[in-house]
C-alpha cells in the first residue's frame, strides 16, 4: 500500500471574498460554475480577458458565509485589483489571506484535518489528492510522510496536469490550450461570463490546435526549451521533472512530422508525447500517426 505524502505549497495563497453579492458576482465572472461548491467541493475556475485567455487561474471554495480563492500568491495582488475592477457597486470585498493561513497538498491518503481547516479534493484531477487549507497556528496530524514541492510538481508533471505560470503564460492562453475543458475548469452550461463566447466558439468549433501534453525523453529536460521538428516549430517546454515534462505543442504540426518520420526535439534531446488518460482528444504519438 502506497505511503501517504505531504507537501506545502508555499507559492500558493488566499482570497476571501465576502459579502451579500459575493455567490453572484463570482458567478458573472468565472468560467465555472460556483454552484458546484457545495459539500465541501473545490471548484477549478479562472478570470479571463474579454477576449478569452486566461488573467488568473484558481481554485474556489464555498466558506459559509464567503468564499476562498486559493491561486499563486505572487499573483495575489493583482487579482484583487481585478476583482475590484469588477466590482463596480456590488456589496462585495477582497482581502489577503496569505499570512494566516497555509496550503497542503497531500496524495495516496491525507491525514486527519485540524479544526479552522477546509480539506477538498483536486477538482482537476482525482488523482492529485487533496488540498487542505489550514490556519497558520494549527499543525497537521500526523500519518503523512513530509514530502517537498518539488515532489508534489513531479506528480503533478507525471499526471499531465499543467499550472499557469509554470506551463503556460497568463494573460496569452486560452482555456482550451490549458485543458480547462479536460480538467473540470470550465462550465459550458453557465450563463456568461467574462470571455465567455470566445470559449464557447472554440469549443463548439474544436478549434484548439494547442494543447499543453506529456512529453518524456530518455535524458533530463530543461524547461522553457523549444520543440522542434526540422525546420517546424512545435512547442515549447513548460515544467519538467527529469525526461519528463509537460509541452504546449501544436499538435497538428507533431502529428505531420510524426507521419514524415521526423523526430521531436527539446534542444538536442529527442522526446515523445504522451496521451494522458484523462484527455478525450488525440495525442499524435508515433504509435497513433499513421
Amino acid at each position: 500500500m502506497a505511503t501517504c505524502n505531504i507537501a506545502e505549497l508555499t507559492a500558493r495563497g488566499i482570497i476571501k471574498v465576502s459579502g451579500g453579492d459575493a455567490k453572484k458576482f463570482l458567478q458573472d465572472i468565472v468560467t465555472n460554475d460556483v454552484n458546484k461548491a457545495v459539500d465541501g467541493r473545490g471548484v477549478h475556475a479562472g478570470l479571463l480577458t474579454p477576449q478569452g485567455k486566461i488573467l488568473f487561474d484558481f481554485f474556489l471554495l464555498d466558506a459559509g458565509d464567503h468564499f476562498l480563492l486559493e491561486c499563486a500568491r505572487e499573483n495575489i495582488s493583482d487579482l484583487i485589483r481585478r476583482l475590484t475592477f469588477y466590482k463596480l457597486r456590488a456589496a462585495v470585498d477582497f482581502e489577503d489571506l496569505s499570512d494566516s493561513f497555509r496550503i497542503w497538498a497531500a496524495w495516496n491518503g491525507a491525514p486527519e484535518a485540524p479544526g479552522g481547516a477546509i480539506a477538498y479534493t483536486d477538482p482537476r484531477l482525482e488523482a492529485l489528492g487533496v488540498r487542505i487549507i489550514a490556519p497558520v497556528s494549527r499543525e497537521l496530524a500526523a500519518g503523512c510522510d513530509a514530502a517537498s514541492e518539488d515532489d508534489y510538481h513531479r506528480r503533478r508533471i507525471a499526471l499531465g496536469v499543467p499550472e499557469a505560470d509554470k506551463d503556460y503564460p497568463l494573460g496569452d492562453t486560452f482555456p482550451h490550450e490549458a485543458d480547462y475543458d479536460q480538467l473540470a475548469g470550465v462550465d459550458f452550461n453557465k450563463g456568461c461570463y467574462v470571455g465567455q463566447e470566445v470559449v464557447s466558439r472554440m469549443e463548439h468549433r474544436g478549434t484548439a490546435r494547442k494543447r499543453i501534453v506529456p512529453v518524456r525523453a530518455n535524458a533530463p529536460l530543461t524547461a522553457g526549451t523549444k520543440i522542434t521538428a526540422g525546420d517546424a516549430a512545435i512547442g515549447i517546454l513548460g515544467s519538467v521533472a527529469g525526461d519528463i515534462g509537460l509541452a504546449m505543442v501544436r499538435l497538428d504540426r507533431a502529428a505531420k512530422a510524426i507521419e514524415d518520420g521526423r523526430a521531436l526535439m527539446a534542444g538536442d534531446v529527442e522526446i515523445d508525447l504522451v496521451q494522458p488518460g484523462w484527455a478525450d482528444f488525440s495525442v499524435p504519438t508515433k504509435g497513433a500517426v499513421k
